[in-house]
């Protein structure tokens, strides 16, 4: 799955998977979006844009269905729930 990473912006990082057409979005605050059928020619221009998180909005924001992230956003070191907090309480 092709990679790129964003040093300034909202957008960290684009993660694009070529078979099924699908781009995640890793964004500053932790969250990943992830789009469907989304055409290559797309993600290379994201890439390249002088401010992807603007193309983003212009091109793919709503223009694309949103689909579920293949990849996960960075962790933030919190718990995502009780189990992480406590242990699995069947161990």
């Amino acid at each position: 799955m092709p990679s790129k990473q964003f040093n300034s912006g909202r957008i960290r990082k684009a993660d694009y998977d070529a078979a099924s057409h699908q781009l995640d979005l890793h964004w500053d605050d932790g969250k990943v979006l992830a789009y469907k059928h989304v055409p290559e020619e797309v993600y290379r221009r994201l890439c390249s844009a002088p401010n992807p998180t603007t193309y983003w909005e212009d091109r793919i924001a709503e223009e694309y269905p949103k689909g579920l992230p293949r990849s996960t956003g960075a962790s933030t070191g919190k718990p995502k729930d009780l189990g992480d907090l406590f242990g699995d309480p069947l161990e």
